[in-house]
């Protein structure tokens, strides 16, 4: 899977990659870069490679809440009312642009991303398995444009970069190598299949020590001076989810340090939030995440079945 993301996606393996844990790990994704780097096409690629069914809905000013979760409607034939599915009853639905949309709209994901359920008119529609919001946004440009609250932040599992492309990349990119648009990927996988990696992911051994090394860090966030909110415990139990599904996909049935170091700002840097005397100064999630990684002790993992 992650072979054809990269023959659309150029020169960013490790972002393809990650994406991928999270996908596995059933999280969602937060694609937050200048325009024009392939957000779209990374969210894109992710959805055509699951053999189950995508939607894209572009977020603006305008959209309605029902636009995304769908409405009842009156059938005259029946002279009766009839929920109708909106573009939300995916199993991946990429959020285009999602800052675009109003606070209300945005808030119609909330229930969706964490419960995996609808409410509409009292009704409870739930939505199929498994489930991700692939969502974009330019954090440049902020004409017309709302910023994601927190409470909906929190809710995703990963906030990727790609940045600019590398020069070989790029030139690749102007001569025209990429071979496939990401709606002409193939499926490599079924929803089933995702079910079954993660629960297979569950199983993957985290010693007590590396739980103890992810608490430390995610502890003193907590108690930080820069910052206003640190982690919460979805935050530590999201990052340990993902490093199963990253040791998983390495072929390993331990986690280790490692996994939590490469995790820890995509997973966390954006759950964090600054004080005011901190953001003035350009201090950033990731530069505090670094500082309190680098000035944690790392464990040495115990062996798979000593109980540590």
């Amino acid at each position: 899977m992650a072979s054809a993301i990269d023959s659309v996606v150029l020169g960013k393996p490790e972002v393809v990659r990650l994406a991928l844990v999270a996908f596995f790990a059933q999280g969602h994704v937060l694609l937050e870069d200048v325009p024009g780097v392939g957000k779209t096409t990374l969210a894109r690629a992710l959805a055509a490679c699951v053999q189950g069914k995508w939607r894209r809905i572009q977020f603006t000013p305008d959209l309605l809440p029902s636009d995304v979760t769908g409405a009842p409607v009156y059938n005259q034939s029946t002279s009766e009312f009839e929920f109708r599915l909106g573009p939300v009853f995916a199993n991946v639905v990429v959020a285009d642009e999602i800052n675009r949309a109003s606070p209300k709209t945005q808030s119609a994901l909330l229930e969706a991303m964490e419960e995996r359920l609808v409410t509409v008119d009292g009704a409870r529609y739930a939505l199929p398995s498994p489930f991700m919001i692939v969502a974009t946004q330019n954090p440049v440009e902020m004409d017309g444009t709302y910023r994601l609250p927190e409470a909906q932040l929190d809710r995703f599992l990963m906030r990727l970069s790609l940045g600019y492309p590398d020069a070989d990349a790029e030139l690749a990119i102007m001569r025209g190598r990429i071979l496939f648009a990401a709606e002409d990927l193939q499926p490599v996988t079924r929803p089933e299949d995702v079910e079954g990696f993660a629960r297979v992911a569950r199983t993957v051994h985290v010693s007590d020590d590396v739980l103890h090394y992810a608490l430390g860090i995610a502890h003193a966030t907590r108690r930080h001076p820069e910052l206003r909110v640190g982690l919460s415990p979805r935050a530590t139990t999201a990052l340990v989810r993902a490093a199963q599904v990253l040791a998983l996909g390495e072929e390993r049935n331990y986690v280790t340090p490692e996994d939590v170091k490469r995790l820890a700002d995509p997973v966390w840097a954006h759950r964090l939030i600054l004080t005011p005397e901190a953001a003035v100064s350009g201090r950033t999630g990731t530069q505090l995440l670094a500082e309190l990684l680098d000035g944690a002790a790392v464990p040495q993992p115990a062996p798979v079945g000593s109980g540590r």
